[in-house]
């Protein structure tokens, strides 16, 4: 895993070249864009306050804005499927179930 600050300025996180995890100013302030898949993307957006990230949202991405307040159990929770999601699959073995 590595963590690096992309063109924008974005705080990213990859597993490889993939990335699952993006963080810092969105164009609603500090958010957290986290990669998923199409069903669950549609589940958070449908409750909220999860929306489609702009741009890569077509490829199951959600963001939220001002994390700092959210159900961070929730927001760990996504951020290791977006890291199962994009890592290799000898990587994810690795994980506990």
């Amino acid at each position: 895993m590595s963590e690096e600050v992309d063109g924008f300025g974005h705080t990213v996180f990859r597993v490889g070249k993939k990335s699952f995890v993006i963080a810092g100013m969105g164009e609603r302030g500090t958010a957290v864009s986290i990669k998923s898949d199409p069903v669950n993307q549609a589940i958070l957006v449908d409750r909220g306050p999860w929306y489609r990230t702009p741009y890569i949202g077509q490829h199951g991405w959600v963001t939220v804005d001002d994390p700092r307040p959210r159900d961070w159990p929730e927001i760990t929770e996504l951020i290791v499927d977006g890291y199962r999601l994009a890592a290799p699959k000898r990587l994810v073995r690795l994980l506990p179930d």
